[in-house]
């Protein structure tokens, strides 16, 4: 009986959050755009992310119309079961709105990631250099 109780007891939800960041800001920017990588064992949806260092943390999608690429916001992200979603520059990345001090480089930012099946995760984003952050340690160039 104790094997069949354990058998049916589904396992606990994971979720991983690894290479969070945020690229340093120049003198007087309102904005801050923040990079992760989301891995789940099971489906699930960041719906919003949260940060004491921000009005406001949207999530937004960068969209090529022609030659000329705009940023959109939309309504949070699709994790895929047993896979990962990577949120990096030129793509899907959070966008913290109207920062309360400059991101310096080495600073570290906390954030709160709300998933609709998960619930809160806490993350503390990295703040790396305003040149050059996309090329860092671990990272890999699909270029």
């Amino acid at each position: 009986m104790l094997l069949l109780a354990l058998a049916a007891t589904p396992a606990a939800a994971q979720i991983a959050v690894e290479d969070a960041w945020i690229r340093a800001t120049p003198p007087g920017a309102r904005t801050a755009a923040g990079y992760l990588v989301i891995s789940a064992d099971t489906a699930d949806r960041l719906v919003s992310v949260t940060s004491p260092a921000a009005e406001r943390v949207e999530t937004h999608v960068t969209v090529h119309e022609g030659d000329v690429a705009r940023m959109r916001e939309v309504k949070g992200y699709d994790v895929p079961a047993h896979g990962t979603l990577e949120l990096k520059p030129g793509g899907a990345h959070l966008m913290f709105v109207n920062i309360k001090a400059p991101m310096k480089e080495g600073m570290s930012v906390p954030a709160t990631l709300k998933f609709q099946h998960l619930g809160n995760f806490r993350v503390d984003f990295q703040v790396r250099p305003l040149a050059g952050a996309e090329h860092h340690r671990g990272e890999h160039d699909e270029h």
